[in-house]
């Protein structure tokens, strides 16, 4: 028999994840987008795969600002099916991918345990070495890969020739959260997948009086892996008197689908102002949202006029307080946006915060004719 001990870690943690490897966004001009990530984010660009390294269907660039990678990849004939994803939700996530001990294990068990297969475990290799690979469906069009390295020796992973683009690091960290977008009603049954199939477990719930203004609504639950290393907010729009930020994601992605990435900053006034410079634009909150901020609060490191000034929001819980800015769309279709995060000790999501983003972003709508 196995000892408890045991057991109660690996059903913890079930697949054996250790991180987030990579994510992967498939967009309609792959060199264009690296460019743009390159010079609006701050990414280098380290990596790349195309018919010049043997990949014959796709081109893809790998960039990395921290322990953050972001892949984008460009199908290169028009019948290959990630072309009919461009067509349908424009730029968007395909992938998160995650590096796990052993990635035909973890695939075996994921379906054991209910997911829908996409992948089925091979190996890719080159001269560098060899990975193990598969991958798995989860809500909308978004997969989750397993990656198993085993030593490879590449620059990232079988068929990417080291290519370096340095660009100008904004501090970025690392992957903070990625927020995923649901149908009315699927939220429950999506965190339920994660926690029968990845071994998640509900970190934090919000209920539509927790995140609404006087139009719209949201409900969110955010799934966290045992380490509170890997977390998934999930959303599902709440019936309004208008539509919601969800529903308007939904319509124009076609479906399902990741919302925002959060990136962890150690220092959000620097992260931010080089973000501004190189043209980022950044949502706007109204200048009534600082005249109660240290009575809301507390007193903060941060001097308040540069936080001010940079339009970054502050919330304190019980553990510390954390600071944020929400980016604007980063495609023309008011889909997938990023996140800056820096953590003075909180590991919430800014509760405080919820109503004036919300109206931000609603004011975003109404240019749009989308409220």
């Amino acid at each position: 028999m196995m000892p408890i001990g045991v057991q109660n870690a690996m059903d913890d943690n079930p697949l054996k994840l250790r991180q987030i490897h990579h994510i992967e966004l498939l967009v309609g001009n792959a060199r264009q987008a690296a460019d743009f990530y390159r010079r609006s984010f701050g990414f280098s660009q380290f990596a790349y795969a195309g018919l010049e390294t043997g990949q014959r269907e796709m081109a893809s660039y790998a960039l990395r600002q921290g322990t953050s990678r972001l892949v984008l990849s460009t199908p290169l004939t028009p019948d290959h099916e990630a072309s009919s994803h461009i067509a349908r939700h424009g730029d968007g996530v395909r992938d998160i991918a995650f590096q796990v001990d052993d990635a035909e294990r973890a695939f075996e068990e994921a379906v054991r345990r209910g997911a829908q297969p996409a992948v089925a475990p091979h190996e890719e290799s080159d001269e560098c070495g060899a990975v193990r690979r598969a991958a798995i469906h989860t809500y909308g069009d978004t997969l989750h890969s397993f990656i198993s390295l085993h030593g490879y020796a590449g620059p990232f992973l079988p068929r990417f020739a080291e290519r370096s683009v340095p660009g100008e690091d904004a501090g970025l960290l690392r992957i903070d959260h990625v927020v995923g977008n649901v149908e009315l009603g699927k939220m429950n049954e999506w965190a339920r997948w994660y926690t029968e199939v990845l071994g998640f477990k509900r970190y934090i719930t919000f209920e539509d009086k927790d995140i609404s203004t006087e139009y719209s609504a949201l409900m969110s639950i955010v799934m966290s892996d045992n380490s509170f290393a890997i977390k998934f907010p999930i959303n599902e729009p709440a019936r309004g008197r208008r539509k919601s930020q969800i529903q308007e994601y939904l319509d124009y992605y076609g479906g399902p689908g990741v919302q925002h990435i959060a990136l962890l900053s150690a220092d959000i006034t620097r992260t931010v102002t080089t973000l501004s410079n190189n043209g980022v634009p950044f949502l706007a909150v109204p200048e009534s949202y600082y005249a109660t901020l240290v009575d809301r609060v507390g007193r903060i490191d941060e001097a308040v006029d540069s936080i001010r000034g940079l339009g970054v929001l502050v919330d304190r819980d019980e553990e510390g307080y954390l600071l944020q800015l929400f980016t604007k769309p980063v495609q023309d279709r008011p889909t997938l946006f990023f996140e800056v995060i820096q953590r003075k000790g909180s590991r919430g999501f800014g509760k405080g915060n919820f109503r004036a983003l919300f109206e931000a972003i609603e004011r975003e709508q109404a240019l749009r004719g989308n409220l």
